[in-house]
């Protein structure tokens, strides 16, 4: 790949993380947080895209970035407070910059209408023309910068000297310190120092290292606050040393060339960058006797048409501070980027791993070796490190769900302001960790129902006032970890479902017969049927009976479940339950007549020897079983799935106490078990077909196909037995 390509393709991976932080820090900001570092935080992501952007002449998102940065710079000073009135603009221009950064990356559509309506809101707020100053900022962000001379060293009329040392925590922030130099200029006259004197041998040479130090001397009527405020969002990050100059009675020095009224005065980056450069080819020609201390001094920068000091050591952007070989406690762990089919690739090869072990332990039980000799023993260690090294390659691909969690306020901001409802989204458990293509998945049925909720679960903000609500509706977001699944609610705190005009509807659109007897789980399940609407116009936002269908298909395909319970007049939950990983899973492996089959063993709560006296047969052929003075549905999984044509006999088999989502729970009744085992799951539907009652399947030590027992589709088939049970007495 092309080296630019790759820097262009790395500034739009950064660009992606700070468009969240942004997102972040300004729903804090509209929450009440002005806390200083989330404002921070926030100027500092559009400062950093808005740099980047500069580097590539992407000229519109540059002009729009320099109009929230001004804005945001208005908050960060204490001139505006970040009110309701304040950050809504400024959620608004996040989204902008969002669709700025993608169609730079991507291309397509830029409305140039809309992006010109958010500046000119940002604008309003800070009462300043957006063009004022653009022009000579635009230009600090690029390499072609127009030098100014500044006069030759004389006797110094009070100003300041600084002493300017920086730490690896600056630059690894994306801060520069040509640009913090460069901000010093615009005080006043200055000249600076560089000392080289701890840049070590190249051999010693951490590029992650920060080895120079500034010293600049500052002549101007600024004050110390004046001065201090260039540092302040590194102040830290460095080590920052600011002194009164002592006053001499002198000669004024000669005027700098004529600059337009305000402008910046500028240093010649490129200069200051051969300079530095230069510095380092002399270090690492003159080693051993690099260890000398050398403090060159810095000329006062010439006019572009005079020729650079060979000698002249310049500000120059230094690659960190840290001495060769040491790493500072408080920095935080390094992080790389890798390929996305490298870990995918990976992934698969320790699964493949993984079966040739298991395959490997089946041939020596064959074999007939005792569980102590040598060659089990070995086997043992081996499958103890293979597991151990699937978890960290798993490890590797989890991710925390706050990377789709976070999009959720923008979706629901938009369908408030389209359906005129006020909204309020709360989010919880944002770093509970899942498989990365779980998470990828994850955003279109979370997209879905958070539609949903807004547009069909919460009543307008007169009716909620009506009803004795608050005006602003909730919507709640969780996660969290639960039987080594992870599990997703999403509620709202409305109206709940209407369950007479459900039923009327699918009546309605012949999805039920008129006269059916419904329970209230069955007809809230209804939703979740295909054409299946309650909107009475179609809109941008539904009514074309296309939604919760998909959101139910979508979860399936994950190896989930979705759940529905709601009250009238105070809301529904919306209840997701999905596996960790689509890679692994530890299995109890199970005879069911001729064939195997694996169950999840985070479902098995417990196996018991059942006794004859303990099943009892209702109507319609299903089999109820007493566990502890309670009856529990019996599922004879060899029935069930047409593996034979008569029962099991309840004291031949073996019986495994399950648990399904929201605590149902079921018995199943099989041959035999075989033992427990870490199996890697192959997708039935993608390879075949979807079956029912069967979430995959896996390869097993002997290279024979055996099916993954989905537990929650059989606890849902066992429930019809417990109802039936409980109408008979």
């Amino acid at each position: 790949m092309d080296p630019m390509a790759e820097i262009k393709t790395t500034f739009f991976q950064e660009c992606e993380e700070q468009l969240a932080e942004l997102e972040i820090g300004l729903l804090a900001m509209e929450a009440g947080d002005h806390d200083s570092e989330t404002v921070n935080a926030v100027f500092r992501a559009v400062h950093s895209v808005k740099g980047g952007a500069g580097a590539f002449g992407l000229d519109d998102l540059v002009r729009f970035a320099h109009v929230f940065e001004t804005a945001m710079d208005e908050v960060r000073a204490g001139r505006m407070v970040a009110t309701q009135e304040v950050v809504k603009p400024m959620l608004r221009a996040a989204d902008v910059l969002a669709d700025l950064v993608r169609a730079a990356r991507d291309g397509g559509y830029v409305d140039h209408e809309r992006n010109a309506a958010v500046a000119a809101e940002l604008t309003a707020l800070t009462g300043q023309d957006p063009h004022a100053d653009a022009d000579d900022d635009d230009g600090m962000d690029e390499i072609a910068f127009q030098p100014v001379q500044i006069a030759q060293f004389e006797p110094e009329p009070a100003g300041w000297t600084l002493r300017f040392k920086p730490r690896s925590e600056l630059y690894r922030k994306a801060n520069e310190t040509v640009l913090l130099l460069r901000e010093l200029a615009r005080l006043g006259e200055v000249e600076v120092e560089l000392d080289a004197s701890e840049l070590p041998l190249l051999p010693h040479l951490d590029p992650e290292g920060a080895y120079l130090t500034w010293t600049v001397r500052l002549r101007g009527a600024s004050s110390e606050s004046d001065v201090r405020e260039v540092f302040e969002f590194v102040d830290t990050d460095c080590e920052i040393d600011v002194q009164p100059t002592a006053s001499d009675a002198a000669p004024e020095p000669e005027a700098a060339a004529p600059q337009a009224e305000d402008a910046a005065p500028e240093f010649d980056v490129a200069a200051l960058i051969r300079n530095a450069q230069a510095q380092v080819a002399d270090a690492a020609a003159d080693a051993p006797s690099v260890a000398a201390s050398v403090t060159p001094t810095v000329a006062p920068l010439e006019a572009p048409h005079e020729a650079p000091d060979d000698h002249a050591a310049t500000a120059a952007p230094d690659p960190g501070r840290q001495d060769a070989g040491k790493v500072n406690a408080n920095v935080s762990a390094p992080t790389i980027r890798v390929d996305l089919e490298r870990v995918d690739r990976l992934i698969d090869l320790v699964g493949e791993l993984v079966i040739n072990q298991a395959m490997l332990a089946q041939r020596v039980i064959e074999a007939g070796m005792a569980r102590a000799s040598s060659v089990a023993v070995g086997l043992d260690e081996l499958e103890q490190l293979t597991r151990e090294l699937q978890d960290s390659v798993m490890a590797i691909r989890a991710q925390p769900v706050k990377s789709v969690f976070q999009r959720m306020p923008r979706l629901a901001r938009e369908v408030a302001s389209a359906t005129g409802k006020q909204v309020r989204v709360v989010t919880e458990g944002e770093g509970t960790e899942v498989d990365k293509t779980v998470i990828e998945r994850l955003a279109d049925p979370l997209t879905h129902m958070i539609r949903n909720a807004i547009d069909h679960g919460l009543e307008k903000p007169e009716r909620r006032r009506e009803a004795g609500k608050n005006p602003e509706g909730v919507v709640r977001l969780a996660a969290f970890h639960r039987s080594g699944r992870i599990v997703i609610e999403v509620s709202d705190d409305g109206g709940g479902i209407n369950r007479e005009r459900v039923r009327a509807i699918a009546a309605e659109k012949g999805l039920i017969a008129a006269d059916a007897m419904l329970s209230d789980e069955d007809t809230d399940n209804l939703i979740f049927m295909p054409g299946f609407s309650t909107a009475d116009a179609i809109s941008d936002i539904s009514g074309r009976g296309v939604g919760m269908d998909v959101v139910r298909r979508s979860i399936q395909e994950l190896g989930g479940r979705i759940s529905i319970a709601s009250r009238p007049g105070l809301g529904s939950t919306f209840t997701m339950s999905l596996p960790l990983t689509l890679a692994v899973l530890d299995g109890m492996v199970l005879s069911v007549g001729d064939q195997t089959l694996v169950a999840p063993l985070t479902a098995i709560v417990e196996t018991l020897q059942p006794q004859r006296s303990d099943v009892h047969s209702i109507s319609g052929g299903s089999r109820v079983i007493t566990i502890r003075d309670k009856y529990v549905a019996l599922i004879d999984v060899g029935m069930a799935l047409g593996y034979r044509s008569e029962p099991l006999d309840p004291e031949e088999g073996v019986a495994l106490l399950i648990e399904g989502d929201g605590g149902s729970r079921a018995v199943l009744l099989v041959d035999a078990i075989q033992g427990q085992r870490q199996v890697v799951i192959k997708s039935l539907e993608a390879n075949y077909r979807r079956v029912d009652g069967i979430a995959a399947a896996t390869i097993l030590g002997d290279g024979r196909v055996a099916l993954i027992l989905d537990i929650d589709a059989l606890v849902s088939a066992s429930r019809g037995s417990e109802a039936r049970l409980l109408q008979t007495g």
